[in-house]
């Protein structure tokens, strides 16, 4: 499942707690695409904390807590490390990421914890949303088949990578709109990782994040910068990458383009992604702006004089997830909407 849906559903998931709805969620996907963040994510737009617990550094006693003797009887010590309302929060989320990695006999001990959403004495705070995330067997990680009992306190959900949906957060997270421009030029390299070859670096959503940061460390150094960016995605990818890096001092003028400029496009196909990132990017920039619409309406105008008009819609496609609803009210959406109707009807 695509992560716009995903993130959908984990944030209808965190909201059904508090209504007796809430069932856990298990998020299976290979390294890199975006498990842990989408959790974060959900987290962040409710403003509350996560628990993060890694099953796989734990033996069976520090989720059961440690017994201590009272009178004639043995009670346990509940691990602070779990959710607690007055300590903690009255809502949050216990994220039980690399589930799969745990030895067999720590998952058994979590086995009441996600069902029942207690361990003996010990109760789940009603808000408190359980997400869990793991590698599938074939990704090359340290894994475990996840045992039948345990699979069926959840409901699974596999992640798929999808380029519009790293897109919108790139632009969100401000990633560099050279290297989200590269992956619109070059979308399988979003992620493409061959777990028989087993490699070091190779590219995915987590990587390319990498590079950004890369990016800004590295850039105009040369060989440094190409070797940064091969460290972050692999040899391939990274040669790839910082070839149309340094190819994009090429384009047009950007500043000349959002004044209404009559500004000519590139007939290079990987500048014409370069200018459509960057216009994006510019228009995100000018969201609060006095002149945001005369903006909005001039990158429009130049969305029209694309030769492939599937490269403007990509463009306003791209700017109206930024941006939303005020793209429809500049003068000039009409326009080009008529100019692209076959395609988008198509």
């Amino acid at each position: 499942m695509r992560p716009r849906d995903l993130l959908i559903i984990l944030d209808r998931e965190f909201r059904s707690t508090e209504q007796g709805h809430h069932t856990p969620v298990m998020l299976w996907g290979p390294p890199g695409v975006g498990k842990s963040q989408m959790v974060a994510e959900v987290a962040a737009r409710h403003a509350c904390p996560v628990i993060d617990i890694r099953l796989s550094q734990m033996e069976p006693s520090d989720l059961r807590g440690i017994p201590f003797r009272v009178g004639e009887h043995v009670e346990w010590a509940i691990p602070a490390m779990l959710p607690d309302a007055q300590r903690h929060a009255e809502r949050g989320i216990l994220f039980l990421d690399e589930i799969t990695s745990a030895p067999p006999s720590v998952s058994a001990a979590a086995y009441q914890l996600i069902l029942d959403r207690r361990l003996g004495a010990y109760q789940v705070p009603l808000g408190w949303a359980i997400f869990a995330a793991g590698n599938r067997q074939g990704d090359r990680g340290v894994t475990y088949t996840m045992p039948a009992p345990l699979a069926n306190r959840f409901s699974h959900f596999e992640v798929e990578t999808h380029l519009d949906d790293w897109v919108s957060w790139a632009y969100a997270n401000g990633i560099d709109e050279g290297i989200i421009a590269f992956l619109r030029f070059r979308p399988e390299l979003l992620f493409d990782f061959d777990p028989d070859h087993n490699p070091v670096a190779f590219p995915s959503p987590r990587s390319w994040e990498f590079a950004h940061r890369a990016v800004q460390k590295f850039h105009g150094q040369g060989a440094l910068f190409q070797g940064a960016l091969q460290a972050c995605v692999g040899p391939a990818a990274g040669i790839e990458v910082h070839a149309f890096i340094n190819n994009l001092d090429r384009m047009p003028d950007l500043d000349a383009i959002l004044r209404g400029e009559d500004t000519s496009v590139p007939s290079e196909i990987d500048l014409q992604y370069a200018v459509a990132a960057a216009l994006v990017g510019r228009a995100i920039r000018a969201r609060d702006s006095a002149e945001a619409a005369q903006i909005y309406g001039h990158i429009l105008d130049y969305a029209r004089r694309f030769p492939l008009k599937e490269m403007g819609v990509m463009l306003v496609s791209d700017m109206h997830r930024a941006i939303g609803q005020p793209l429809f009210e500049v003068p000039q959406f009409a326009t080009w909407a008529n100019t692209v109707a076959e395609v988008m009807l198509y």
